[in-house]
């Protein structure tokens, strides 16, 4: 598979097969990501690759974290508080998108949070990865983990497995920190989903829209 290839066919996948991933695959996907750019070579990413039993456990925190109501405090701002038009017409058109997919409406909202649950278990994945960074870095450490990011998805498609970047995965940062016994200094940064994809589950069969390259840019000469 080439890059573009990889590039058209990922797309954040919500349901998974049964089937388990080998971390011969974990570590391969891992080999080639780091060769991902950073400012001055830092490579300020730390990865935690979480499966079985730990992740059952911690699964189930984050649900019950949730279904009882405490606070979701992630480590950074992922959203500001007010998003500029065009990008809220376009988050709004991803979440419409995905209910009609499954055919929730608006007045069923027991059944959009039961599909939100979804989110903590990484929607059935055998594998999960957490990504973090040192809290004391910058905005341009930020840059450089989020290419880490993309390259370890890219990777996972050219193997065949399917991936889900989610920064729902890190909205009780201190649960995860907890369980996988890292130090309050690891800010976290986002979970992703790795797996085999579902292909027959509904909820996999929409792919969102994406702006055509004149939208978002200015040539020069």
């Amino acid at each position: 598979m080439n890059v573009s290839d990889a590039l058209i066919n990922r797309k954040s996948v919500r349901a998974f097969l049964d089937k388990p991933v080998s971390q011969d695959d974990i570590h391969k996907i891992l080999q080639f990501a780091r060769q991902s750019p950073s400012g001055t070579n830092t490579q300020p990413w730390k990865v935690a690759v979480v499966t079985g039993n730990t992740k059952q456990k911690l699964d189930n925190a984050m649900i019950e974290a949730f279904r009882s109501g405490t606070e979701k405090v992630l480590d950074y701002n992922y959203y500001p508080s007010s998003l500029p038009t065009e990008m809220k017409r376009r988050r709004l058109a991803c979440g419409l998108q995905m209910y009609q997919t499954l055919g929730i409406t608006r007045q069923e909202p027991e059944k959009r949070i039961e599909q939100w649950v979804q989110n903590y278990s990484a929607f059935g994945a055998p594998i999960v990865l957490y990504f973090f960074t040192n809290r004391m870095l910058e905005k341009g450490s930020y840059l450089d983990c989020g290419m880490f990011i993309q390259s370890v998805a890219l990777m996972a498609e050219e193997l065949g497995l399917s991936s889900c970047i989610q920064a729902a995965l890190a909205e009780y940062p201190q649960l995860v920190r907890e369980h996988l016994n890292y130090t309050d200094d690891n800010l976290l940064l986002c979970g992703m989903a790795i797996g085999y994809e579902n292909k027959d589950a509904v909820i996999n069969s929409y792919r969102t829209v994406r702006e055509d390259v004149e939208q978002f840019t200015r040539f020069f000469d």
